[in-house]
């Protein structure tokens, strides 16, 4: 049986005693996979797949009159079929439903919603400036248009490259499963379509608040209402001799990760400086193209700040199994583009290096401008900076955490995507404070999924439900009796549970 044949035909109906209260039901319509859901006597037919990564929503979960993704924790409206918060900007398809006595039949399609319109407000923006084409950049952009914003929206890059799907850059792009195609956020098209005035390879020179304008590195001059700095973060090259070559490569743009896979191409052998996710996600693409690969960090685990000493040596186990040589608990003397030689005095050599050092977020622009800066730009609830009307979101923010308690700053893609929309909603003024739980996920291999909530930059104990041997397992990171962040391995239903049990409150420790 096909794919989109799984499952019982629903045109022929089900039993509604089938699909009890908050439950979910895979079936298909013709050719067509859809999903049912129940939320008390309403029965709603949509997509049967997250139009994100394609994940089956049958394996979700319902929250409110809403259906979560495992995977990566995309959020849909059941009324609706809308993507209600990244990283899924498409909507869902839905179908007609019936009830016939005990019966449920699935009729035809249903036409997509009208397109919002704003209201007028003597207060709207009609000029609003985005700085950045990453995750945050491009969510914020996609999120006015999709709220009926009809104004003036200019997304300003300074990378050659329209917004795309930059985890994959470390992921199943750099090991080759994924096609070029699968990159970009939207069709080249879709910007003029939108009437976003994308500029690539645009550098901006200065921001000028008194006169709400960004001046240009060519000297043109771009006036706003209201300003989105989403700027992002750029690679660390450590205070290493040599680490400044550029022939000593890093990942974080597409044009990184072509050039990296070029040299990869007729490599045989590569050093990976840093174990952390980026580099441990390289290590394993990789490995997957056949090059040998060692990994030299001065952690006697990989992952141990972010994990803890059990998770971390099940990373290193997996990773080892697949042929990673780990050079934990050593320091790098010097690196070049061909090797790298160890304080200890060995030297590795190698086709080629790449460091994965950690990134810092690009706050020069706002500091400039003088605006509030400490280890990132910062945010109040709404994402606004000090200077009113100038907002900030993604890696370069640091906002104050309602779950954690304090200012946190979070490296994280669908974190960064989530502020992007929120800070558009606050552009509008109709936004509310910025309270998504932090997410994350990593892949290793086929044979390790880690998903990550919360933040916990230190912990008192860390309580581990499940076996790590296994490896299935769920671990609270908790500290002052509360629960910080959790993590879990190969259970993303239950992962999806905690995400909504942590935005109704704590966690009990």
């Amino acid at each position: 049986m096909s794919e989109a044949k799984q499952g019982p035909d629903l045109a022929a109906g089900v039993p509604l005693a089938a699909l009890e209260d908050g439950g979910l039901l895979a079936g298909h319509v013709g050719e067509a996979a859809v999903l049912l859901a129940r939320r008390g006597e309403e029965v709603f037919a949509l997509g049967a797949h997250c139009t994100h990564y394609g994940a089956p929503l049958a394996t979700g979960i319902l929250v409110g009159e809403t259906v979560r993704c495992p995977w990566h924790h995309a959020c849909f409206s059941l009324r609706s079929g809308e993507a209600e918060r990244a990283p899924a900007f498409d909507p869902l398809e839905r179908w007609e439903v019936r009830r016939e006595g005990d019966r449920i039949r699935v009729g035809g399609k249903r036409p997509a919603p009208a397109p919002r319109r704003l209201p007028p407000a003597p207060d709207a923006p009609s000029r609003i400036l985005v700085l950045g084409g990453g995750a945050a950049g491009f969510a914020a952009a996609e999120r006015l248009r999709r709220e009926g914003y009809e104004g003036s929206l200019t997304l300003l890059s300074e990378d050659a490259d329209a917004p795309y799907d930059r985890p994959n850059l470390s992921k199943d792009y750099l090991a080759g499963e994924a096609e070029e195609g699968w990159m970009p956020l939207r069709p080249a098209g879709w910007y003029g379509e939108q009437g976003i005035d994308l500029r690539l390879a645009t550098r901006v020179d200065r921001i000028d608040p008194a006169g709400r304008a960004v001046r240009l590195a060519d000297g043109a001059a771009l006036p706003f209402d209201r300003l989105l700095i989403a700027t992002g973060a750029e690679p660390v090259r450590p205070p290493i001799p040599g680490a400044e070559d550029p022939a000593v490569l890093v990942l974080r743009s597409w044009a990184d990760c072509r050039g990296l896979i070029a040299q990869a191409e007729g490599a045989r052998s590569a050093v990976l400086v840093g174990a952390g996710f980026i580099g441990l996600e390289v290590a394993a693409a990789l490995r997957q193209r056949g090059l040998a690969v060692t990994v030299v960090a001065p952690q006697p685990r990989p992952l141990e700040r972010v994990l803890g000493p059990g998770l971390a040596g099940v990373v290193r186990q997996v990773h080892e199994a697949q042929g990673v040589r780990f050079r934990l608990g050593e320091e790098v003397a010097t690196v070049a583009p061909d090797r790298v030689r160890l304080k200890s005095g060995d030297e590795i050599a190698a086709d080629l290096v790449l460091l994965g050092t950690g990134v810092r977020p690009r706050t020069a622009l706002a500091e400039a401008a003088g605006i509030a800066v400490e280890n990132g730009i910062l945010v109040d609830a709404m994402l606004e900076t000090s200077i009113p009307g100038i907002f900030a979101a993604g890696d370069v923010a640091r906002w104050p955490d309602p779950h954690g308690g304090g200012r946190i700053r979070v490296e994280h893609w669908v974190v960064a995507e989530r502020m992007g929309q929120a800070a558009a909603l606050a552009m509008l003024g109709r936004g509310a404070p910025f309270d998504a739980v932090p997410f994350f996920w990593s892949r290793h291999y086929h044979d390790l999924n880690i998903d990550y909530l919360g933040h916990a930059e230190r912990w008192d104990d860390i309580a581990v439900e499940g076996d790590l041997a296994r490896p299935r397992a769920v671990l609270r990171y908790r500290a002052g009796g509360r629960v910080l962040a959790v993590a879990t391995v190969d259970r993303d239903r239950e992962n999806l549970r905690l995400e909504a049990a942590m935005e109704a409150g704590p966690l009990p420790a």
